[in-house]
């Protein structure tokens, strides 16, 4: 994919994606581009910096991107998920029939955590049993 920095003529500046660079020339020949605020067909790429990935720079554009105000907010959720991580047992694969084991009386109440797949968390939810996903942090995936 192609990336490309492109001007209205009525000074509007949007990006747009294509799979190879005679893409634009079609979509601009056939009056298929169009500015996405004022809906002009006659746009033109704009001069852009070629973009060059380095560790230094994808460290800086984290670093930007994750303002105070969102830090704190992921600190806290990291928080939260410890902490029910720290006071549930992980019963793995085996969470959805212990979910209605404990739902239904037939095991201790307890808190717990483990895997279930989309179509098993549907019946517990559809069974009237309390679940809730736990996020996926960044620092879990890294």
């Amino acid at each position: 994919m192609i990336r490309y920095s492109l001007r209205c003529e009525n000074a509007h500046e949007f990006e747009g994606w294509f799979s190879e660079s005679a893409d634009f020339d079609r979509q601009v020949a056939s009056g298929f581009l169009t500015c996405p605020t004022c809906n002009s067909a006659t746009v033109t790429k704009v001069l852009m910096a070629p973009s060059v990935s380095t560790a230094r720079k994808k460290d800086e554009v984290q670093t930007l991107a994750m303002d105070k105000a969102r830090r704190e907010a992921i600190t806290k959720l990291k928080e939260a998920v410890a902490a029910v991580r720290a006071n549930s047992e992980d019963v793995g694969e085996k969470f959805p029939e212990e979910a209605r084991k404990i739902h239904y009386g037939e095991a201790d109440a307890r808190g717990i955590i483990g895997q279930a797949s989309l179509d098993e968390a549907r019946s517990l939810i559809e069974e009237g049993i309390e679940i809730a996903p736990l996020p996926v942090l960044p620092d879990d995936v890294n």
